[in-house]
């Protein structure tokens, strides 16, 4: 990329990070040879005003929208929700909201969760005596549960904090480590920012009773102590028995093979990550512990399993780690979010986990019921017609009409598109 003199520009951007949000803009605009057009596209931030933007993250030039849609039908634990769902893959909202339809009339889902413990991870190294090491961190325990619970009085005075301590040992190539555990209950926050601190506080103490050195100090995103669990039935007669055997062999296939059971797995974060994402929560530490778990046992496994009851009904069942805040980071501050959470009308993270995870299983249903039976890609295509229409070129009232056309045919297409949009203009 060449200046206005004709010369290349560098990506070593000295002072970038002090310049405002329009400065840098006009920076890069330079650089990527952008148009008045484009730069004005990342100048409308919509809800989330730049201000508050460059609060968020660093080198803020702009902000990105997904579309927020609302899944239905869900009745879970009795209550009826409404489920803010963001992301920009057409057919993943109302498959979640067909599902929840149809898992209605056997009572919808039933939901569990755990309590929302987090684990901090204390890296030690060098330690000689490690026999010694692991009695001198157990003698210590009362002195450690202290300092780390100094470090956030609120969420002790809200009836969090730590709650043990564990110690594990390790061979590696480097040696023999001891991991030291710091399991703490976080209430309503994801938890990384006050384990993390009281990870880091408690070891000097640490390195004292062990002779060790302390490397990593960070919570794990494995959050097996944090499971969320919700089940649903899904009446044959509704179903049809026919269908219920074609899901039964198409979840057969990922229980048994991990190619299928990687895209299985995907699905189900699809309905996931989207209210994930539209509370503002992690969904990268959300997907991370979602596939670890699903490899926990040393073979990668579907989250969520299948079966017929007595009566011949499908029964559906998800389990899953789901470490969600409802205090502190972006739920907190991105206006968007918080609107998330009032429509969604959860009280606490325990109740926000099950309707995630509830949300996970319906998504996994309607995929595995649109596979084994008229296949994935007429309903999502169908679904897709208008961004296809888009695409084609075509405007204003032309999109619905090109769209419903392309749903009434055989091939949904740019292709397709683009002649029935002749033929309409025309």
């Amino acid at each position: 990329m060449v200046n206005g003199n004709g010369k290349p520009m560098k990506s070593k951007l000295s002072g970038f990070h002090q310049m405002n949000a329009e400065e840098k803009l006009e920076l890069i605009k330079k650089f990527s040879d952008l148009t008045e057009e484009e730069a004005e596209v990342l100048k409308k931030t919509g809800a989330l005003e730049m201000k508050k933007a460059e609060m968020m993250i660093e080198n803020v030039i702009g902000t990105t929208e997904y579309p927020v849609g609302i899944a239905t039908n869900f009745l879970i634990n009795g209550r009826d929700y409404l489920v803010p769902m963001a992301l920009e893959e057409p057919s993943v909202v109302a498959a979640s909201s067909y599902a929840a339809k149809l898992a209605r009339p056997r009572g919808g889902f039933t939901a569990t969760s755990d309590e929302p413990v987090m684990i901090g991870q204390i890296q030690l190294v060098g330690i000689k005596d490690i026999k010694r090491a692991k009695e001198q961190i157990m003698l210590n325990k009362e002195k450690i549960f202290d300092i780390a619970n100094k470090c956030d009085s609120v969420l002790v005075q809200f009836g969090g904090g730590v709650r043990d301590i564990e110690v594990r040992e390790i061979d590696s190539s480097r040696g023999k480590m001891l991991i030291v555990h710091l399991i703490v209950d976080v209430r309503d926050a994801m938890g990384a920012n006050a384990v993390n601190t009281m990870s880091e506080r408690i070891s000097p103490l640490l390195e004292e009773v062990t002779g060790g050195e302390v490397r990593l100090r960070i919570i794990t995103n494995f959050a097996d102590r944090r499971i969320a669990r919700s089940k649903a039935v899904w009446d044959k007669n509704e179903l049809g028995e026919e269908a219920i055997e074609r899901i039964l062999d198409a979840y057969e296939l990922a229980a048994n093979d991990q190619y299928r059971c990687t895209t299985h797995n995907k699905g189900i974060m699809n309905g996931i990550d989207a209210v994930v994402i539209a509370t503002a929560n992690d969904f990268r530490a959300i997907e991370a512990g979602a596939h670890s778990y699903a490899a926990r046992d040393g073979k990668y496994k579907p989250l969520t399993k299948y079966y017929k009851d007595e009566e011949g009904n499908l029964v559906g069942e998800i389990e899953l780690p789901l470490a969600l805040g409802l205090v502190g980071g972006a739920t907190k501050t991105h206006p968007v979010a918080k609107i998330a959470v009032k429509i969604m009308g959860v009280k606490s993270t325990k109740e926000m986990s099950e309707v995630v995870a509830s949300v996970g299983l319906a998504q996994n249903f309607a995929a595995l019921r649109a596979l084994a039976n008229e296949g994935i890609q007429r309903g999502h295509m169908r679904l897709h017609a208008r961004n296809i229409a888009v695409t084609a070129g075509a405007e204003g009232e032309e999109v619905a009409k090109v769209a419903a056309k392309l749903a009434e045919g055989v091939e949904i297409s740019v292709g397709a598109a683009k002649k029935i949009l002749e033929e309409l203009r025309n």
